[in-house]
């Protein structure tokens, strides 16, 4: 199976740019492995789904987590286009996290 075309939305580049460059390497590598096969583990690919999580409605869109940093990669999906869409980079402190990926969701158009 042919890994998947990763695009970044803009604030997601930025988060990128914020967080510790020893960091990065690692998030990198986890991002290229899950886009091998991005659908939901369900459907026999690497993906955690989201739905409501404290009022934020994040259906549509997955998860990576990092359990050594803390850090969440949440992405959508353009299925029809076989591209992985990351929107957003950064620790679950609070849930912040979660928070900022329903501001963003409206960047992935999910097909």
């Amino acid at each position: 199976m042919n890994a998947w075309t990763i695009e970044y939305i803009k604030e997601a580049v930025n988060d990128i740019r914020k967080l510790d460059n020893s960091i990065r390497p690692q998030i990198k590598k986890g991002i290229e492995k899950v886009a091998k096969n991005p659908v939901a583990k369900s459907e026999g690919g690497y993906g955690t789904p989201l739905s409501n999580f404290q009022g934020n409605n994040l259906s549509g869109l997955y998860k990576i987590k990092f359990r050594n940093t803390g850090i969440r990669v949440v992405y959508g999906l353009k299925k029809k286009a076989n591209t992985m869409i990351i929107v957003v980079v950064a620790a679950r402190a609070d849930n912040e996290v979660y928070h900022l990926a329903e501001k963003r969701k409206k960047s992935v158009k999910a097909t």
